[in-house]
């Protein structure tokens, strides 16, 4: 591979900076405008305006719904200049459009990117997802525990007891029984309403968000990001698609998945060096959202890279016109 097609990652790393940071501005002024698709929309528009100024051959795998749902970064979609390094883009231009309309927190701009051909192409259905943050040993917990097994195992191997670990969950009826399984064993259980990308980046750091494990079922496309995420800050994380009808099942053979019943590991949904951004929106456990100061405006971005496991967080001022 030569210099001019290789995977700077370092390099490209600042411009991914200013493309979540892009995004997050742009929608600023609709946070709690409770119109969701504006703000979307707004940060649809800042995100692919500047992906395209970035001097690579990039495709989407990760985005939001096929080519005939554009405006939208659409999966396919080309981005970039078309000089440099192919690589596959997997984002979120909103994650957490009701948590911005609604003025909530934890709402994020978030976008990954990898060398082409190394980002599970996860169709637009259900994945069933299971995190834990970096120092345990391999497969402690896995998908085939019951819940009540997952926090004693996680429970064992941090020399604790069950009442003193905390799950993440985003709060949805289909989890009801599980909520109550895992309070059954003593477990807390934090509860989100939106955003499971963040929900499983808090994992990664325990001792900060006091979150020690992430479950639950949420969208496949949120399960790569989220593993990107932590192939950068470290931890362990396994998901598997959940298809609810001929049609999703349609829509995975598209995307090339075969194996309908495959649990991927972190490693497999995410399979080689990867940088990973986000920028607060609204304020939430991860970042500070973004701030209204005399004669500015400032955002805070928190930019990953897997290389190195370096986690660098930035704050930018942007002069109000």
């Amino acid at each position: 591979m030569t210099s001019e097609t290789a995977f700077n990652d370092r390099m490209l790393s600042l411009g991914l900076a200013r493309v979540s940071e892009a995004a997050a501005l742009a929608c600023a002024d609709l946070i709690g405008r409770g119109d969701e698709k504006a703000a979307d929309q707004a940060a649809v528009n800042a995100m692919r305006e500047q992906l395209n100024m970035l001097a690579i051959k990039g495709v989407v795998v990760i985005g939001e719904g096929e080519r005939d749902e554009a405006p939208m970064l659409y999966i396919g979609e080309e981005v970039g200049t078309g000089e440099g390094p192919g690589v596959d883009i997997a984002l979120d231009p909103l994650e957490g459009t009701t948590l911005t309309a609604k003025a909530m927190p934890n709402a994020l701009t978030v976008i990954a990117m990898a060398p082409r051909g190394t980002l599970l192409h996860a169709p637009d259905t259900y994945m069933e997802k299971l995190a834990i943050g970096p120092g345990y040993p391999a497969d402690v917990v896995s998908l085939a525990m019951s819940p009540r097994e997952r926090v004693e195992a996680l429970a064992k191997a941090r020399k604790c007891r069950p009442c003193e670990i905390t799950v993440c969950v985003l709060e949805r009826p289909r989890h009801q029984e599980m909520i109550t399984e895992l309070r059954e064993t003593g477990a807390a259980v934090f509860l989100i309403p939106d955003g499971d990308v963040a929900g499983v980046i808090h994992c990664a750091e325990a001792e900060r968000t006091g979150i020690d494990m992430y479950m639950g079922t949420g969208g496949a496309p949120e399960g790569v990001l989220a593993a990107s995420a932590l192939k950068c800050m470290g931890g362990q994380m396994w998901g598997r698609l959940v298809f609810r009808n001929s049609d999703e099942k349609a829509r995975a053979t598209k995307a090339g998945i075969t194996d309908f019943d495959r649990i991927y590991a972190r490693d497999e949904m995410v399979t080689s060096d990867v940088i990973f951004a986000a920028t607060g929106v609204t304020d939430g456990s991860i970042t500070a959202g973004v701030k209204r100061r005399p004669g500015y405006v400032e955002t805070e971005t928190v930019l990953m890279r897997s290389r190195t496991g370096s986690l660098r967080r930035m704050n930018y001022r942007s002069p109000l016109a």
